[in-house]
């Protein structure tokens, strides 16, 4: 399996198409209005429509409402979801596009567990977790809590 990558927090057209130059995979766009590197829908369907062919563009959402989904899909063409939140695997679905869920991982968070609850999703993000922070703190958690028999397509945050 080949790496790829996605740089995320992206906010400019520019930043975008230099991503795609140095050879990114995929943009990910922050709809969550707490974050600094939040978007607005205008600014981000400008991003999307500027990519070229095979580029992805992932929405990322924290407990965002269907009306806060629906605002965004409506004018942004998103290719996959990214949830950070406390949604459930109903919830991810409910969009009917593709997804991945962010996992904050401590010692106590059971991996095989949410491999089988978001059965479905493309891939689980693994994360560290900070309290009170939803992701992209920038940390690094034990990866010796990975269990060895996951056979689930896994990714790391990397800041």
């Amino acid at each position: 399996m080949r790496t790829r990558v996605k740089i995320c927090g992206i906010t400019r057209v520019s930043d975008a198409l230099a991503a795609v130059q140095h050879g990114c995979d995929a943009i990910g766009l922050v709809f969550y209005a707490r974050s600094p590197r939040h978007i607005e829908i205008a600014a981000a369907a400008e991003i999307v429509q500027s990519l070229p062919p095979f580029v992805s563009a992932v929405g990322l959402f924290v407990n965002a409402s269907q009306a806060e989904l629906d605002a965004v899909l409506s004018q942004v063409r998103l290719d996959l979801l990214q949830f950070h939140g406390d949604e459930s695997p109903e919830q991810c679905r409910q969009a009917g596009l593709p997804y991945m869920k962010a996992i904050r991982v401590r010692r106590e968070t059971n991996l095989l567990q949410y491999a089988t609850q978001y059965h479905d999703a493309r891939a689980l993000l693994l994360d560290a977790y900070q309290e009170g922070v939803q992701g992209g703190t920038g940390q690094v958690f034990d990866w010796g809590l990975i269990p060895p028999r996951c056979q689930y397509r896994l990714c790391w945050q990397v800041v």
